[in-house]
């Protein structure tokens, strides 16, 4: 990253508040800034849908409090935010509007998840799965 550009603003939606402590503390450590954590679907959506909020990317949770993550991927997509699903189960709960994004499966990889950070970056998408 240029020492002049901004560090890039990845939405960390994540109810498990050990896990999200640690994906602050890696994406922190990686040069990003966190916007977050949030834990439930009402908080990620809210974060999504704030337009005078940049962001550049989105780690969600696929399910946060018993509720799929699903509604703050769309508010995402809307506003053409590349984002990720995080999941401790099996990656077919996606919807199929949303398996071309990619899963990180929990305990998330670090290589896989700098590829997924770097594909925010770089405005690609990362190979799903």
């Amino acid at each position: 990253m240029n020492q002049s550009e901004r560090p890039l603003r990845i939405l960390i939606a994540e109810d498990d508040a050990l896990i999200a402590m640690d994906l602050a503390d890696t994406l922190e450590a990686l040069g990003y800034a966190v916007v977050g954590p949030v834990a439930s679907v009402a908080a990620a959506l809210a974060q999504a849908e704030d337009i005078t909020s940049p962001l550049d990317g989105a780690l969600l949770d696929l399910d946060l409090r018993g509720e799929l993550s699903h509604p703050v991927a769309n508010a995402l997509d809307r506003r053409g935010v590349p984002f990720a699903f995080t999941s401790g189960y099996a990656a077919e709960m996606i919807d199929p509007a949303f398996q071309a994004h990619p899963c990180l499966l929990k305990p998330i990889e670090q290589a896989m998840l700098v590829s997924v950070l770097k594909a925010f970056g770089s405005g690609e998408r990362a190979a799903a799965g």
